[in-house]
């Protein structure tokens, strides 16, 4: 009798301990009961900050075409390129922080904003090459939105958005989202910044992450998704799961000791 009150007392303690609960699967939750119109910090909408191997499509253009062809690459102007394409023909910021332009040369670009590097390029055209009256207008951009995720996702690799902000939230809709298995209350960043690489862990279930510095991210940063105990266990993820395990236990231990009483 004892020991079939040990086997119910294993079972049960089996079943609370392997399932996920339902509150470590919901994304930002209101945990502190606060109102759920989380005002968005400034800090998160710190501009990016161009870094090497960052690739840049940059499109020059005038009242009279003709006056800046020579200063485009083939890829200028156009806006239906694949990424590949946008590689080989568009501006790498290399080893040293630059990129080089037709006719202007090495432009520094490492550190800048894509505002500031744009700034900086339709200066250099009017002091040197253009009156005023030429009207000149350029454009730069990131040649997509790239950041790479790793863990327990749908899909995992480098993935490319064709827009300037993402947060976390997107990225991991855009990745499959995050499978039963996967920790969303600790998901890590890893950052490329200018003085090194930061790492930090954010909370998804909590719905004050969305004033994290890490909840919209940046070009480049790196995504991982930790497994849950539960997926170590190898104990089942639901309840139904849970259960086939609990019973073929106890068949097994039923099963032993009608063995050992033969």
């Amino acid at each position: 009798m004892n020991k079939s009150i040990l086997c119910i007392l294993l079972g049960i303690s089996i079943f609370y301990t392997s399932c996920i609960p339902i509150k470590d699967l919901v994304y930002l939750q209101n945990k502190k009961g606060t109102s759920t119109d989380v005002p968005i910090s400034e800090v998160m909408l710190k501009p990016y900050r161009l870094q090497v191997n960052d690739v840049l499509s940059i499109t020059i253009k005038a009242d009279d075409p003709k006056l800046v062809t020579i200063f485009n690459t083939t890829n200028s102007g156009e806006t239906g390129n694949s990424n590949s394409s946008l590689y080989f023909s568009g501006y790498t910021v290399d080893d040293h922080g630059v990129i080089r332009i037709p006719v202007l040369g090495e432009v520094t670009a490492i550190g800048y904003t894509v505002e500031e590097l744009r700034l900086s390029i339709e200066k250099q055209l009017l002091d040197e090459y253009f009156k005023k009256e030429a009207n000149i207008f350029v454009i730069v951009r990131l040649g997509g939105f790239k950041y790479t995720i790793n863990g327990e996702v749908g899909s995992m690799g480098t993935k490319f958005l064709f827009q300037d902000h993402v947060n976390i939230m997107e990225a991991i809709a855009n990745s499959g989202d995050i499978t039963i298995t996967g920790d969303r209350k600790s998901v890590t960043i890893i950052r490329q910044s200018p003085s090194g690489t930061e790492m930090h862990d954010i909370d998804l279930t909590d719905i004050n992450v969305m004033q994290s510095p890490y909840y919209n991210l940046q070009p480049n940063d790196y995504i991982y998704v930790k497994p849950l105990k539960q997926k170590t266990w190898g104990t089942g993820k639901t309840g139904i799961e849970s259960l086939s395990t609990i019973i073929t236990l106890i068949s097994l231990v039923t099963t032993a000791l009608v063995i050992l009483k033969l």
